[in-house]
């Protein structure tokens, strides 16, 4: 059923509460009536929210050293002033729970994934000072864990105990070494109470677009039947017919329909939806037109067209926003940082939970595509046991009713690693290629959204789930298996839903932030279970590959030179690995960086700290994923090539310039020309086309001393503003700090507070550090004799701070008294 926001402009109301909470051992009380005796410590708990958020609160529990919460039963209670017929929603309860009401059981739970609806009539004669009593106990999951259950074919090592796979649960808190041990307990989405019954029983609404015409087929259930019903979209409206008693019909043509796009290709429009009934208007919020289709077989690689159009897909996997009380309330400002970045998807793991039903409002208005996995990850799971089957079918629907008119909502993946997991262990087709991720999720998809893509599993699509150039992969060449970064083009992958994992450094400003000495530093640096390495030094490979130095020694002997060149090295790897697979002729079709924004604090996966702060690999992403694009490939003996990109509806011209010189600014060899690209198309052109001469570009051919240290590739609009550039670097990056006249000076009358930085010689990775602002663009190369204006989106005024670069002896200050 399509989410209700409101009838008559009624929502549905919370159950505020006050809920109070309280924790007894596994099984002391059966029923609300023993607590009097087992539980007298009382404790206010906020609802939607959990256990831990609630022990927190009170000053009983750290997230900087939890204790566990699963070993024991967590109760809440509160009172219902509500009399006569009601409806209570239970929108996420984690996990193994049992309600009451006044006493009497009328709800047992087994699954966190699913929705519960409870019709009950209150009692008139209810003393209103008290209320109607309701309980709910989520019971010791660890109770539950510890009971003998059947084995999986194979056993995943990144995740632990074996007996989850039996529990509808998330795996978060259960994967030691890149997840904190935080148990998940208690009401963690919506109690609401609403009038019963509700006058729209049922709304099966369905949106698609064909050419230039949009549909919206409508199915309603109105208990009763009614006079008149009247479905509104676009500014259009058309009545619907009764096909059987208390079912209305009908569908909605909008010729000409603005459709929605990502917001890299287009404007994603989002129209209103509402039934009138008898007068009564239904908000059942906001929808978009949209097609999706494959542009190649899946086998292939896979590749997503959106309206018809070839969607270099680039993005993060996302991660809660609230790992202790799974609160959504940071959503919003996380998916603007991502569409900030010009990231068009995120893929939700099988490894965490279904995000809330504002989540993807946000990725509808903001244009980034969902890939959303269902949650299944790694374990041998019992789809042969008929409930967990059924339990999972009714995951399935349900999240598919939630998000039925949600246009982000792209793909439906079976799950994470599941395939690949066994795969690994040696384990043939016949075990590890299901049916129920080849056959039963497909079909149950096409009866609800058929408009979305079904993927099997998460990597899948070759003769092994994790062969790198078929289906989607989780490719981890450039990055954790320390391979060269020519292995971005030398794998020929097709869609990697999972890559480029760093040790990401936060930024020095960032509030709580160590020093590598700090004995705790080791506790925030991700790894795999059963790993003898970590991802701390998957990213010291690449300082060393990149700069030349010995990170080790570094580290001990300069620790912030250290993480200067580690911040750097994580930024120049993501640019020059995306930069390669939006090559025209790269069978790269998308790439999902693992993570969008950490979980814990240190040196996590996220490319944004959990203080919402964007790191360096941030920055990296949001100069690689601009939809007016420049970027140089090396290709040896052919010189470099120049990749533009122009993926929005207009057709431009633009101005590209190409410049070869040395460190301090001496030029060897520069062309400039006017390119013609049309809308959502690319060009490519060699250096030896731009200069109209031979010119040993990438220092392939070696018949005398190099004579530039690098070359830049410019784009730039009709004006002669800069759109976008991109560095290519023949010999060694010149590191060693020296004198290289970089300046600042604030842009007089500038809207939003604005800084010129300029500088005479090459400077690397320039640093823009300013205390409680947020620059537009850090991390940033800039070449000699050439300018970069940097503002500071939110200001009101320019904020202190100072200028640096990698290479430069001088740091150049600006703001207030400077």
């Amino acid at each position: 059923m399509a989410r209700l926001r409101s009838i008559g402009g009624v929502a549905p109301r919370a159950v505020a509460g006050p809920w109070r909470l309280a924790l007894t051992p596994p099984g002391a009380c059966a029923g609300p009536g023993d607590l009097v005796e087992r539980a007298t410590d009382w404790i206010p708990a906020p609802v939607p929210g959990t256990v831990a958020a609630a022990l927190r609160d009170a000053g009983r529990w750290s997230e900087a050293a939890p204790t566990p919460i699963h070993d024991r039963d967590a109760w809440y209670r509160t009172s219902l002033r509500e009399t006569g017929p009601v409806r209570l929603r239970f929108e996420g309860l984690a996990t193994l729970a049992e309600i009451w009401l006044d006493g009497v059981p009328v709800l047992v739970t087994r699954s966190m994934f699913e929705a519960y609806v409870i019709d009950a009539d209150l009692p008139l004669g209810t003393d209103l000072a008290s209320g109607t009593d309701l309980a709910l106990c989520f019971r010791s999951l660890t109770a539950q864990l510890e009971r003998p259950s059947k084995r999986g074919r194979w056993r995943p090592r990144m995740v632990t105990p074996g007996a989850l796979r039996h529990v509808r649960t998330s795996l978060l808190g259960f994967m030691p070494g890149w997840c904190p041990a935080i148990d998940c307990v208690g009401p963690y989405r919506p109690v609401t109470v609403e009038p019963a019954p509700s006058r729209l029983a049922e709304a099966d609404l369905r949106a698609s677009l064909d050419g230039a015409t949009g549909s919206l087929a409508a199915r309603l259930r109105i208990p009763g039947g009614a006079a008149s019903v009247t479905l509104r979209c676009d500014g259009r409206e058309v009545g619907l017919t009764e096909a059987e008693p208390g079912l209305f019909v009908g569908t909605l043509e909008l010729p000409g329909v603005a459709p929605w796009w990502p917001h890299t290709h287009g404007t994603p429009h989002l129209h209103p939806v509402t039934v009138d009934i008898d007068g009564a208007p239904v908000d059942l919020g906001r929808t978009g037109f949209r097609t999706l289709s494959l542009t190649r077989p899946f086998e292939a690689g896979l590749s997503l067209a959106v309206n018809g159009v070839p969607i270099f897909c680039r993005g993060a996997n996302w991660m809660p926003t609230d790992l202790v009380g799974l609160g959504s309330e940071e959503d919003a400002a996380l998916v603007a940082l991502a569409r900030e970045a010009g990231m068009n998807m995120l893929r939700v793991s099988g490894t965490t939970l279904y995000p809330s039903s504002a989540f993807f409002d946000h990725c509808d208005a903001a244009g980034l595509l969902v890939w959303q996995d269902l949650m299944l990850a790694n374990f041998d799971y019992p789809h042969d046991d008929p409930d967990f089957a059924a339990s999972l079918a009714r995951e399935v629907a349900g999240f598919l009713d939630r998000t039925q008119l949600a246009p982000s909502l792209a793909v439906l993946c079976g799950g994470s690693e599941v395939w690949q997991q066994a795969a690994m262990l040696g384990a043939p087709c016949s075990v590890w290629a299901d049916a129920f991720c080849a056959e039963t999720l497909p079909a149950q998809v096409a009866t609800m959204r058929p408009d979305l893509l079904v993927v099997p599993n998460s990597p899948s699509g070759g003769d092994l789930p994790f062969s790198v150039s078929a289906g989607c992969t989780h490719y981890y060449g450039v990055g954790a298996y320390r391979r060269p970064l020519e292995d971005a083009r030398r794998a020929e992958l097709g869609f990697a839903t999972e890559c480029l994992a760093f040790a990401n450094l936060p930024d020095p400003e960032t509030p709580g932030g160590m020093d590598p000495s700090d004995p705790a530093w080791d506790a925030g640096i991700p790894r795999d279970r059963g790993a003898d390495w970590d991802f701390e030094q998957v990213r010291d490979h690449y300082v060393a590959l990149l700069y030349g130095v010995d990170p080790a020694t570094l580290r001990a002997t300069d620790p912030q030179r250290y993480l200067e060149l580690g911040r750097a090295a994580v930024a120049e790897v993501m640019e020059a690995t995306f930069a390669e697979w939006r090559r025209a002729r790269s069978p790269t079709a998308g790439g999902l960086v693992w993570f969008l924004r950490d979980l814990g604090p240190g040196t996590g996966w996220g490319v944004i700290d959990r203080t919402q702060a964007p790191k360096s690999g941030w920055y990296a992403l949001k100069r690689a994923f601009r939809p007016v694009q420049v970027t140089l490939s090396d290709e040896g003996l052919n010189g470099l090539h120049l990749h533009v990109h122009n993926e929005t509806a207009e057709a431009l011209t633009l101005g590209l310039r190409l410049t070869f010189a040395d460190r301090t600014g001496r030029v060897a060899a520069k062309a400039e020309r006017a390119v013609a690209i049309g809308p959502r198309a690319s060009l490519t052109l060699s250096s030896s086309e731009m200069l109209g001469r031979f010119f040993d570009a990438t220092d392939a051919y070696r018949f005398g001393p190099r004579i530039h240290d690098v070359a830049q590739a410019c784009l730039t609009d009709a004006s002669g503003t800069g759109l976008a550039e991109s560095f290519h670097f023949p010999g060694p990056r010149p590191i060693a700090r020296t004198a290289i006249g970089l300046r600042v000076e604030p842009v007089a009358g500038a809207r939003t507070p604005t800084l010129r930085i300029t500088t005479d010689h090459l400077a690397l990775g320039v640093r823009v550090k300013s205390p409680g602002a947020r620059p537009c663009d850090n991390g940033f190369h800039l070449a000699p004799g050439t300018e970069r204006f940097v503002t500071f989106p939110g200001a009101h005024h320019l904020p202190q701070g100072e200028v640096s670069a990698l290479n430069s002896q001088d740091i150049a200050r600006f703001g207030h008294g400077v």
